[in-house]
């Protein structure tokens, strides 16, 4: 029984054939499209009133070298969203609760980042390393310090979208299956048990938009760094 709770987070297959790949492409065939009418829906125009908050309230303190990232970041904080979301729903699979394909995420971005900080300014990119007035014996050991912790960034991002949907996810079913349990047994406790399985779902989308939303402002602010 504790085994199959993981079963979510197994990739489906039919004869075989991963399905990752239709989970990664299916939130994009939902997202509603401009027309050339001219008035669009309602749906398109709260879709363009979000773009445009979020773009800027992300790159408003990024240089405007930086501003380039906004389509490419915007693409991938709704990817993140939309991916979160449906896999809330039943008989779903969630392909960001898997780290490998976070670290996929995370790395390249990160790295892209790092690229753009050494080609530009590369002694401000290695200023990083080491903080201005060190004592000399303390060099090395600072040097070590903030290469580790400059290497782990990706990890970090890929780690925290990773457990909080692991976490959330899990919840979610424990509690489902204690209410079905307790329904013949305990009917008011099975109910009370309902309506805080209903509260963790709320908390539960909060989450998936706000961990896209985080994923996307770290990612932002490592590119400040380096513009």
């Amino acid at each position: 029984m504790n085994l199959s709770f993981f079963d979510q987070f197994m990739s489906p297959t039919i004869l075989g054939i991963p399905l990752v790949m239709v989970a990664m492409i299916y939130p994009w065939l939902l997202f509603p499209y401009p027309t050339n009418k001219w008035l669009n829906n309602r749906l398109t125009t709260l879709q363009v009133w979000f773009s445009q908050k979020f773009t800027k309230q992300l790159f408003t303190p990024v240089n405007m070298k930086g501003h380039k990232w906004a389509m490419m970041f915007l693409s991938l904080m709704v990817f993140i969203i939309m991916i979160n979301l449906l896999g809330l729903l039943p008989y779903t699979f969630t392909p960001t609760t898997q780290l490998s394909l976070n670290l996929g995420l995370a790395i390249p971005f990160w790295l892209m980042t790092v690229l753009i900080g050494l080609r530009n300014q590369p002694t401000m990119t290695f200023g990083h390393l080491l903080p201005e007035g060190t004592p000399t014996l303390l060099i090395p050991i600072l040097i070590m310090i903030e290469s580790v912790s400059l290497i782990i960034r990706p990890l970090a991002l890929g780690v925290r979208l990773t457990a909080n949907l692991t976490a959330g996810h899990l919840l979610i079913q424990l509690i489902a299956t204690a209410t079905l349990v307790l329904l013949p047994i305990m009917p008011l406790v099975s109910f009370m048990t309902m309506f805080i399985l209903f509260l963790l779902t709320l908390l539960e989308i909060a989450v998936a938009m706000i961990q896209a939303y985080v994923f996307v402002l770290l990612l932002s602010l490592y590119l400040q760094e380096n513009v």
